[in-house]
């Protein structure tokens, strides 16, 4: 059995390698795009402009409610359609988005929903003194975000960014229902071919447990780094 996890023309460890890269590679792309959006969400909420406001609550509550496993096939089938109507009106070439982009997108759309609401926590937990502290100093607005808000908003907020990093390695898994070749379809596909089902689905688990692990070095390294200051002290 275990001849199957080879590497080369006799086993399906390259293509489980391969998953691996994929699943990593989605998560690490979509990222930055939800940390950046989710950012910029929590600061709409925060805005004095009433539009602002409304529109981020209404997107955090429509992409928190709707299944993951729904947005991505909105964007998968729904947006590849729209783009299809409009090569079709206008005559341009075809434009598609591949599995991996509309993987990214839709992980991402649901990953700044809820990143959203741990940035608007974590600057509800600074107290306005800190703003005060600064004005009184004579730092702008972009110098106290900078110097002052921001490390003490990625201190507060590592904990629950953490744990939405976890549930995004998780949620890799559902591309592999748009043909997308992460780890769980590698597996499905040589579990299908060798009949070996246990032995396959048994090593996936085996890989997402080692990329679970990795994450937590790597995040505690992250909450050691944040808090050398208080180290120090």
């Amino acid at each position: 059995m275990l001849s199957h996890l080879a590497f080369g023309d006799t086993g399906w460890g390259d293509e489980l390698a391969t998953g691996v890269f994929v699943t990593a590679s989605l998560a690490l792309c979509t990222l930055p795009i939800g940390l950046f959006a989710g950012f910029l969400l929590s600061l709409a909420k925060q805005s004095g402009d009433r539009l602002l406001f409304v529109s981020a609550n209404v997107y955090t509550t429509i992409f928190r409610g709707l299944p993951e496993l729904l947005t991505l096939f909105l964007v998968y089938f729904g947006v590849n359609s729209a783009l299809k109507s409009m090569s079709d009106a206008t005559g341009l070439p075809d434009i598609a988005l591949s599995s991996f982009v509309s993987g990214m997108v839709a992980l991402g759309f649901v990953f700044a929903a809820f990143a959203s609401e741990v940035f608007l926590s974590a600057f509800r937990a600074i107290p306005k003194g800190q703003y005060e502290g600064a004005s009184a100093l004579g730092l702008g607005y972009a110098t106290t975000m900078r110097l002052v808000i921001f490390p003490q908003l990625i201190r507060i907020a590592l904990p629950g960014l953490a744990n939405l990093w976890m549930n995004l390695l998780k949620d890799t898994a559902l591309v592999s229902v748009i043909g997308l070749a992460d780890i769980l379809r590698q597996a499905q596909i040589a579990a299908r071919v060798t009949r070996e089902p246990f032995l396959f689905f048994g090593t996936a688990i085996g890989l997402y447990l080692a990329l679970t692990l990795i994450s937590s070095i790597a995040i505690g390294g992250i909450d050691r780094w944040s808090k050398r200051g208080e180290a120090a002290r």
